[in-house]
């Protein structure tokens, strides 16, 4: 079978930079936490978890804790979480994504100046929580038209709109454009990772001309899912699998050229296993 495995697949920047800051505390001997999963991968956090670092999962969980290092995960948290692991006296490491950090000052600068902030993005995700834990004022997440079209704004009202680092690039600037059709007083600042609209394009293509797409990562990721919504709009026989476990395909006779791509929180490894599989058994 011949395949064609996407260039920009698996871990970015902000991803590689956080796993590595904590296989790093590992090795200091400190007892070591993770607020919330260092990233959307249950094979990384598992494996850390097997080298003694415990992930909290709320302020409860920091509450408990006595000594230790604190590592912000990559999808980086409220300002108020920052405030509790400092007041605990607990050391903290912050591996935040550099993009997602440029928002949550972006976010704390507009809001003091009095302008309402607008998240285009996935709510309940980790990365939107954490943003709007930095609005001075309450923030709003649209995600879908409908949300956009049904949003109202006081006279008078100046908006800031951002964006999660992972969204659909193409589907932000359509929401972008609905609001800006309001005559509000909008700055709109582009947050989205270059890196995951690199990913996205690249996904698009190669689906657009193989017989079957292979999408790798997270049940949690929110990059991974985007890709796959991209990828099934480009080719009917894409497939979502965590790891090579899940790959129980039954590719159509048809089939002769096979594309994968994977999601930023997916380990090298992963990949390369699902291509080699691939390459020998089809």
């Amino acid at each position: 079978m011949e395949v064609i495995v996407a260039k920009t697949a698996g871990f970015c920047f902000g991803v590689e930079r956080a796993v590595e800051k904590v296989y790093k505390q590992t090795e200091t001997g400190k007892k070591i936490y993770t607020y919330g999963p260092i990233i959307h991968n249950d094979q990384v956090v598992k494996d850390l978890e097997n080298k003694g670092v415990t992930v909290l999962k709320n302020l409860e969980d920091v509450k408990t804790v006595k000594d230790g290092t604190v590592i912000i995960r990559s999808h980086g948290v409220s300002e108020e979480v920052c405030e509790k692991i400092a007041q605990e006296g607990l050391e903290c490491v912050d591996a935040t994504c550099p993009f997602v950090k440029r928002i949550h000052n972006t976010v704390a600068k507009e809001s003091r100046t009095g302008r309402k902030i607008v998240i285009i993005g996935n709510d309940g995700h980790p990365e939107v929580e954490g943003i709007k834990g930095w609005a001075v004022t309450p923030a709003v997440v649209v995600e879908s038209e409908e949300e956009a079209i049904n949003f109202t704004a006081d006279e008078g009202d100046r908006l800031c709109i951002v964006c999660q680092t992972t969204f659909n690039h193409n589907k932000f600037q359509e929401l972008v454009e609905i609001f800006q059709k309001k005559g509000y007083d909008i700055l709109v600042v582009n947050t989205i990772c270059n890196a995951t609209e690199e990913r996205q394009t690249e996904a698009k293509m190669i689906a657009g001309q193989v017989d079957a797409m292979i999408v790798i990562g997270g049940a949690h990721s929110s990059n991974t899912r985007k890709l796959f919504e991209i990828c099934s709009r480009e080719c009917e026989n894409t497939y979502f699998i965590q790891t090579l476990d899940d790959l129980n395909l039954d590719f159509p006779k048809s089939v002769r050229l096979v594309g994968i791509t994977a999601g930023a929180s997916t380990p090298n490894n992963i990949i390369e296993e699902v291509q080699n599989y691939v390459r020998i058994n089809f």
